[in-house]
């Protein structure tokens, strides 16, 4: 009897497998690009709060003026996320776990591409600033 199931059991496997693997689409052929800008005078950022969705590819786009070095740290969404890569001045960077920060010493351009994991409120902020005003909220569904 036990051998009878164990062989139920692994036809249903083999046979549901190839239904389990198909995917629709590519997830990370579309994502959907969300901005920053990054005001070194005013101290401001352009964004302080974006509506995301688990599962979904996102593309964010973080500008600076480089007006003033500031580092844009996200922890709890980048530990909640998966990090495909980000783009720096045309140069990819491929990671295999959460990154810490994004620091501007000039003006320039990062891209992470990413997809958030995990539902939850996550903030983004520059450190030592965050009462200026330099301080915004992921709110991922």
């Amino acid at each position: 009897m036990k051998r009878l199931f164990a062989l139920t059991a692994v036809a249903a496997v083999v046979a549901l497998a190839p239904f389990a693997a198909i995917a629709e689409g590519n997830l990370a052929s579309r994502p959907t690009t969300i901005t920053l800008d990054i005001d070194g005078v005013a101290l401001a950022f352009s964004e302080t709060e974006y509506e995301l969705e688990t599962g979904k590819y996102y593309k964010w786009e973080i500008t600076s003026d480089g007006v003033e070095e500031l580092m844009i740290q996200a922890p709890d969404l980048f530990r909640n996320s998966w990090i495909n890569q980000i783009v720096i001045d045309e140069r990819e960077v491929h990671t295999s776990g959460a990154i810490y920060g994004i620091e501007f010493d000039d003006e320039g351009t990062v891209v992470i591409f990413f997809v958030p994991i995990r539902p939850g409120n996550y903030d983004f902020f520059a450190p030592g600033h965050e009462e200026r005003g330099l301080i915004g909220t992921f709110i991922v569904r």
